[in-house]
């Protein structure tokens, strides 16, 4: 008797967790449904090109090199919930095209709170002095452009946050992709190209 008392009081035990469990999960989802903040928007601030060189796309070795300095503007709109941004684990530069040419140097701040109804800047440095190998048809199309008087960019930036209302916090992880159109002109001392702007076009914000 006493064994069957004491499986009995197992499966109430169970029985509780597990109502608590389910009543907790549906306390999170109605403040979710509630206080859904809005998905971070980003823009281009500035971004400053130096040192632009592109190797001839016919030779053996074809190749860019390049310094780019970027500030991206994130805003978080929702009026009840903030943001800790965690980490930045990756941010990448890329051609046009898609063909990687370096991750990000350094990203600043690496981690911060943003307030409800605020906007936040983080500054990114691609170092490419060293030069960075492409495809021939990809320089070809980089040293055009430079010509042309315009060159562009893909910037894809991943970041780990956590939305925070009242004690619940939720984890995600929203990817930055953001495409850059430079105006360059000839350095004045050099054989590379250089160029900035102060604002660009907003990014999109993949969850």
């Amino acid at each position: 008797m006493a064994y069957g008392g004491g499986s009995r009081q197992q499966r109430s035990c169970c029985g509780g967790l597990c109502s608590f469990i389910i009543a907790a999960g549906f306390v999170i989802l109605i403040y979710w449904a509630i206080f859904q903040p809005h998905h971070i928007r980003a823009t281009v601030a500035s971004a400053t090109l130096t040192n632009l060189t592109v190797s001839p796309s016919s030779g053996p070795n074809p190749s860019i090199s390049y310094s780019l300095s970027l500030e991206l503007s994130l805003y978080n709109p929702s009026l009840r919930v903030a943001i800790y941004y965690d980490a930045f684990p990756r941010a990448d530069l890329r051609s046009v095209s898609g063909v990687f040419l370096g991750p990000a140097a350094t990203v600043s701040p690496s981690e911060f709170l943003q307030s409800k109804r605020s906007t936040d800047s983080v500054k990114l440095e691609f170092d490419g002095t060293k030069g960075v190998g492409v495809p021939g048809d990809v320089a070809g199309e980089m040293g055009k452009e430079a010509a042309a008087g315009a060159v562009r960019f893909e910037v894809a930036v991943d970041a780990r946050v956590r939305y925070k209302f009242a004690s619940i916090k939720i984890r995600q992880k929203p990817r930055i992709w953001c495409v850059i159109s430079v105006p360059v002109k000839p350095e004045p001392r050099g054989q590379g190209f250089e160029g900035a702007i102060v604002s660009g076009d907003r990014c999109s914000v993949k969850y």
